[in-house]
């Protein structure tokens, strides 16, 4: 399902130019090339006409899902803005649109599960609401972007996921594994996710539909308009389910509604690219029993917007790459739906500034990049943060906001690439200063170096430091079971990691091992034998993990020409062991409830004409334990789910059948809250 790929040294050869400086990876077409993530990553990729570069030994055509596509050749010169992909010296995952049309999912979230190194747990499908991390993190330690703008929400990571696009508009997903404090600073203490749109080079229309098990249904619509240097596209789309559960009154307690709306803009000539999005996401979720045990009509309301300009300097020898953002986030719970009279419902709105320079130039001695970022989270609660001088009034409501936080980001960024003709060596730092913490400016280094070894091997080693913010909720929560610490310290890691690649044009291949070493790592546990049994936020100390990752990705279409119906077979592996483990008694909630064992498995085959079969199996075992409805103490069991889409893909039109646990498997993600058994969805696509 997914593929880390590094190649031969050299400019290579792809289908299509993806010229966004938004973009982590500014690379091209089917098969993704990604170079080392740096500063300087956000902001260029060099392209050069064909008669002045060299290219590599590559195939004037590549497989597409196992099926031979041409080219519409375009040659990129990679240097450190990203470098080649023989350079690269971290581990990146890249779900490309390839990935992400064969997948049998609704949802991002969804799609992130076949990500070995990927943690999705779900309290809900259709992804109303789910917690993502990466290599045994919680889902507070990851920056997620949308096209290269970070749009991480300092209440809480519950609802990061809720994209004003759909996922049918996704050109690609970057999952960066492993400290990224020296590129985003304060949230990235264990990996970034970027979100990449793209607006079509040719102008035209496209829909889908799609219906299911327990009333699904999904309808979506876009248009995108392209000439000379302007490019405009708008999309919406909505979905609804009756959801799969029933509180004990016999009322819907899972059920989901909501929309998404998204219009996203780019200017672009041989002086400069500007790029501008704008969305919003709204939904509607029964939240049976996803907070606490004690109701099981839980409810939640959110509705986000958001808005980000950027731009990118192409001449001369310093190039810049401004931007400037606002993100907002509005939520209502309901602890009991509808009952405001039972319990208080919980308000919340967060507004996010953010104004970002990247820049770098080339010298002797190689590529240096430099830059800087303000941004600003400010907060207004009805049951978090500090009492407000003013309460500001809830708009649709007879009640005011009373409490809040505002807090202030200044990060400092620096990094120097040394490239040689098989080692490259990159080393940078962040500096960092919070208001919130009052802390004095800190700094953390991290450095790569990787060594190509002939055509098809390649091994490197990092070493990175992080650091991360509480979250709002995590310093001020003290309701429905939950007393937090105001005083909590913000948590730091420090990683080692190494790593062998293989590639050769039927194979990629690559195993990882890594150390992380967590300080003050930040967890939610409660003391099962005691009378008030109520979950605290606490600073842990220090925890040490050790981890490995293997895949395997073979295109059988080379490994085996004689035949025609296997395609592509992918298998992964991930396991991860902390030195630290729940006492008799204690719960944890995030910090000791880590996947221990990971297995993922894609198969993906063309049966006839058009006809294409995929099968992903995913097989996990997660630590810790969790109270089941009864008071009994339950650890998690060991669960596998197999997933299958069956579609006729056409030319301009695509109809296809996705079935999600088809064995109809039993399991949790999140203690006590059930997901549902075998879910089928069938849809139909259209592009003009």
């Amino acid at each position: 399902m997914y593929k880390q790929f590094f190649n031969k040294r050299c400019s290579l050869k792809f289908k299509h130019f993806s010229n966004k400086g938004y973009a982590l990876f500014s690379v091209l077409g089917r098969e993704v090339l990604v170079g080392t993530l740096s500063i300087a990553t956000l902001s260029h990729a060099k392209a050069e006409g064909v008669s002045t570069v060299q290219t590599a030994n590559v195939d004037s055509a590549l497989y597409d899902n196992g099926r031979e596509v041409s080219l519409d050749e375009v040659s990129v010169t990679a240097s450190r803005a990203p470098l080649t992909q023989s350079q690269q010296a971290r581990m990146v995952t890249v779900l490309s649109k390839a990935d992400i049309a064969a997948a049998p999912v609704q949802s991002i979230n969804d799609l992130l599960k076949y990500a070995v190194g990927v943690d999705v747990r779900q309290r809900g499908p259709l992804g109303t609401q789910t917690d993502v991390s990466i290599r045994g993190s919680n889902s507070e330690q990851i920056t997620i972007l949308l096209n290269g703008i970070n749009i991480c929400d300092p209440q809480t990571a519950h609802n990061a996921f809720d994209f004003p696009v759909d996922i049918s508009e996704i050109e690609r997903i970057e999952v960066l594994e492993g400290p990224a404090g020296r590129i985003y600073g304060t949230s990235s203490l264990l990996g970034a996710i970027n979100i990449v749109t793209r607006i079509p080079k040719q102008s035209g229309a496209s829909a889908h539909v799609e219906a299911g098990s327990y009333g699904y249904l999904n309808v979506g619509a876009r248009t995108y308009y392209s000439r000379e240097h302007w490019a405009h596209s708008v999309s919406g789309s909505y979905a609804r389910s009756d959801g799969y559960s029933r509180n004990k009154a016999g009322s819907l307690n899972a059920d989901y509604r909501g929309g998404k709306a998204f219009y996203q803009g780019r200017y672009d000539d041989n002086s400069v690219t500007v790029n501008w999005h704008a969305g919003l996401s709204t939904k509607n979720v029964g939240s049976n029993t996803f907070y606490s045990p004690k109701s099981d009509d839980q409810f939640e309301h959110t509705f986000k917007t958001y808005t980000a300009v950027q731009a990118l300097t192409k001449q001369g020898r310093l190039h810049f790459r401004p931007s400037i953002y606002w993100n907002r986030n509005m939520d209502r719970f309901e602890f009991f739906r509808g009952k405001l009279d039972k319990v208080p419902f919980n308000y919340h709105r967060t507004d996010i500034y953010g104004v970002n320079l990247n820049s770098y130039f080339d010298w002797s001695l190689g590529r240096t990049a430099f830059g800087a970022e303000l941004r600003n989270e400010d907060l207004v609660s009805g049951n978090l943060g500090e009492p407000l001088n003013t309460p500001r009034h809830i708009h649709g409501t007879d009640r005011d906001y009373t409490l809040g936080l505002n807090r202030t980001n200044i990060s400092l960024n620096l990094e120097h690439n040394l490239i040689l003709q098989r080692f490259t060596l990159s080393a940078g730092l962040v500096a960092v200063k919070n208001s919130w913490a009052e802390m004095n400016m800190r700094v953390y280094p991290g450095i790569d170096a990787g060594y190509r070894i002939g055509n098809n091997w390649k091994v490197y080693a990092s070493y990175n430091t992080s650091l991360r913010m509480p979250s709002v909720t995590e310093l001020y929560l003290k309701k429905d079971g939950y007393f937090a610490d105001k005083h909590l310290k913000p948590e730091e890691l420090s990683a080692l990691e190494a790593g062998v690649k293989f590639r050769s044009n039927a194979i990629s291949a690559s195993a990882s091992i890594y150390h992380n070493h967590y300080k003050n790592l930040i967890d939610w546990i409660r003391d099962t034998r005691q009378a008030d049994n109520v979950w605290k936020s606490v600073n842990f100390g220090r925890i040490n993990a050790l981890g490995i990752e293997t895949n395997v990705d073979m295109s059988l279409a080379h490994l085996l020409p004689s035949q025609r119906i296997l395609e592509r077979l992918s298998v992964a592996y991930s396991y991860i062991n902390q030195d630290r483990h729940e006492a008799d008694g204690i719960q944890s909630q995030y910090a000791l409830e880590y996947l221990r064992h990971k297995l993922v498995a894609n198969l993906r085959t063309h049966l006839w004409r058009n006809l294409h079969l995929a099968l992903n199996y995913r097989l996990q075992k997660r630590t810790g334990s969790y109270t089941n409805s009864d008071g009994a103490v339950c650890r998690y069991a060991t669960f596998g789910l197999l997933d299958t889409r069956l579609s006729w893909d056409a030319k301009h039109y695509q109809a296809y059948i996705v079935g999600n646990n088809l064995l109809n498997k039993k399991y949790v993600d999140y203690g006590i809250v059930p997901q549902p058994g075998t879910w089928l969805v069938a849809g139909f696509s259209i592009k003009m």
